[in-house]
């Protein structure tokens, strides 16, 4: 099972999020919850990058006996470095309760 938590500070801003596990709804190479996962977060990390002209911190593995992905923002990122940060992350974190609402057995989200 995929594992997603987010982390808030103490005004509610997503800081960091870990993603951990594997859906093994399928076959590898035909796991669809893996796939839309995966996608995402690659998706979310390269966007930060783009769009806040920042990287963020990233530790990653791609382990194939477990999947491990944790992103944190710089607390050198400035207020409107932030803000864009924030909407990016956000919808994280719905698309990936959107999967999770779908395939509940294959992902989770701790927020």
């Amino acid at each position: 099972m995929i594992q997603a938590s987010f982390k808030r500070n103490g005004k509610g801003d997503i800081v960091s999020f870990e993603v951990t596990g594997h859906a093994e709804s399928g076959p590898y190479g035909s796991d669809i919850v893996c796939a839309a996962v995966s996608a995402l977060t690659i998706g979310l990390t390269n966007s930060l990058s783009v769009l806040t002209g920042k990287t963020p911190f990233i530790q990653e593995t791609n382990e194939i006996e477990g999947g491990y992905l944790y992103v944190e923002i710089s607390k050198a990122f400035s207020e409107e470095q932030l803000k864009i940060s924030q909407v990016i992350l956000e919808s994280l974190l719905i698309s990936l309760t959107g999967i999770a609402e779908e395939y509940a057995e294959y992902i989770q989200i701790n927020d």
